[in-house]
């Protein structure tokens, strides 16, 4: 059985920072895309950031890009998500997704993902 355990989250201030893993156990991590997805109160989880299995290829919601950061470390089967200048719009729970289809992230707000992590909830103070 596949789990993936999420850390990091926490409460920052608007303009810090803060780094987000996801340890993978259970599975053969190199084989699987992972992402971070996001869902605010009471709105619909969104994607975040996507890494492909060999570390070529990444993905990144317009909001995240030039802010956020995703990387891999196949050696501990852990996923980061580093988030630089962070906005009180950033508040969400954060769950990180593994899968072997690169689509399956991109559709449907990556319902058809089979592995989740319970999530780690980041708070950004104005």
């Amino acid at each position: 059985q596949v789990q993936l355990v999420e850390s990091g989250g926490g409460l920052e201030q608007a303009g810090g920072s803060l780094r987000l893993s996801c340890a993978v156990s259970g599975g053969t991590f190199s084989r699987y895309a992972m992402g971070w997805f996001r869902q605010a109160p009471g709105k619909g989880r969104d994607i975040v950031a996507v890494i492909s299995a060999s570390d070529a290829n990444t993905y990144y919601a317009d909001f995240a890009k030039g802010r956020f950061t995703i990387s891999r470390d196949n050696a501990k089967n852990t996923v980061y998500l580093q988030m630089n200048t962070l906005k009180p719009e950033d508040t969400a729970v954060y769950n990180c997704a593994a899968g072997t289809s690169w689509n399956h992230f991109m559709l449907n707000s990556g319902r058809l993902l089979n592995y989740w992590g319970q999530g780690t909830q980041v708070t950004v103070s104005s």
